[in-house]
C-alpha cells in the first residue's frame, strides 16, 4: 500500500551558492560524512550533491513530515546500491516517525539534466 509519495527539483547553481557561501558547515548540516566522501569523489559533485538534495526532500514530502516530527536533513542518507540504483536508510527521527507510520519501503530515483537534478520518493506499508 503506497503511503505517500514525494518529487522535488533542484537548480544545481542554488546549490552551489549555498555551499560557496557557506562552504563544508552546509554541507556537514544536510549530508552524512559518507554522502560527502561520494559526492566528492565524482567528477561533478554538484551534480551528485544536488541529487542527494532532492532526493532528501522527496522523502521528507513522502513521508507528509517536512522538518518537522524530528526529522533532520542527515536522518535522511543517500547512497548506491550494489546494484547501481539509489536507496535510502533512515535515522533518528525519520526512522521513529517512519516505524509509526508503518513504513516498510521507500523507492527511490534520481536523475540529472542540464543544470537540474530531480528524485521521486514513494513510500509502501
Amino acid at each position: 500500500m503506497i503511503l505517500g509519495t514525494g518529487i522535488d527539483v533542484i537548480d544545481f547553481a542554488k546549490l552551489e551558492h549555498a555551499v560557496s557561501e557557506h562552504g563544508d558547515r552546509f554541507l556537514k548540516k544536510v549530508f552524512t560524512d559518507r554522502e560527502i566522501r561520494y559526492c566528492r569523489s565524482k567528477a561533478k559533485p554538484v551534480q551528485h550533491f544536488a541529487g542527494r538534495f532532492a532526493a532528501k526532500e522527496a522523502v521528507m514530502k513522502a513521508l507528509h513530515t517536512g522538518w518537522s516530527e524530528g526529522v533532520k536533513w542527515k536522518d535522511i542518507e543517500v547512497f548506491v546500491q550494489e546494484a547501481g540504483g539509489p536507496t535510502v536508510e533512515l535515522s533518528g527521527g525519520a526512522r521513529a516517525y517512519a516505524e509509526r507510520m508503518g513504513l516498510k519501503t521507500i523507492h527511490l530515483s534520481i536523475s540529472h539534466s542540464g543544470d537540474y537534478a530531480i528524485a521521486s520518493a514513494i513510500v509502501e506499508g
